[in-house]
């Protein structure tokens, strides 16, 4: 296991396609530092499952009758403590920012192999966000640009890393980009969660493009 991975992340599978739930839990039991607790189909399923040991939901947003934004908020009116990654064949732009704003960690394609979701999942599990490119601008439109006069001042290094972070860019590889090191990122990124007060990427992710589109 890795640094992000110290120890085994717990997941819930939430899809109504049986062979595609069953398909990933054998792969997904293939990596050590990931185990699948429990699959089921619906929203009313997967509320009945939730608990402190899962890390990790991973959610298609069409269950049949019910879609994944259901769930979002129910889980998180529960206090659910886990992170949510939607794994869906697509979504519109709208029903992104919905979900973003309900408070999941991640939106995956489907399509992707499944390490590229391994990845992801231990992302989300690090405080990361894992939102796929094509539903950036829809987020970024979505921002309410005002009481402008109340945010704080950026710098152009905070507007530089926040990019490099919605792009998904490791502190690595934002040290690469910015020929700086590592630890001048972290000491950047301190600055934003104070800035913006919060404590992981992901929530800087949300107010970043949730409230600070125009000065970010």
């Amino acid at each position: 296991m890795d640094a992000i991975s110290d120890r085994v992340i717990k997941v819930l599978l939430v899809d109504d396609h049986a062979m595609f739930r069953e398909g990933l839990a054998r792969m997904l039991a293939t990596e050590q530092d990931l185990e699948v607790i429990g699959e089921v189909s619906s929203v009313a399923e997967a509320l009945s499952r939730l608990n402190a040991q899962i890390d990790v939901v991973l959610l298609d947003v069409d269950l049949g009758r019910e879609r994944a934004l259901e769930f979002v908020e129910s889980a998180k009116s529960a206090a659910f403590p886990g992170w949510i990654l939607i794994v869906t064949a697509g979504i519109s732009g709208r029903e992104a920012v919905r979900l973003v704003q309900a408070g999941v960690a991640g939106i995956l394609h489907k399509n992707h192999p499944t390490k590229v979701l391994c990845g992801a999942i231990r992302k989300v599990m690090a405080g990361e966000a894992c939102i796929e490119d094509e539903y950036l601008t829809a987020l970024f439109q979505s921002v309410d640009r005002g009481n402008a006069g109340l945010h704080p001042k950026f710098t152009e290094r905070d507007r530089v890393v926040v990019q490099h972070v919605l792009q998904g860019l490791t502190n690595r590889d934002i040290a690469e980009q910015l020929n700086i090191s590592e630890a001048a990122v972290k000491a950047s990124l301190r600055q934003l969660f104070e800035k913006l007060g919060v404590n992981t990427r992901a929530q800087l992710v949300k107010v970043a493009l949730e409230q600070y589109n125009g000065r970010l």
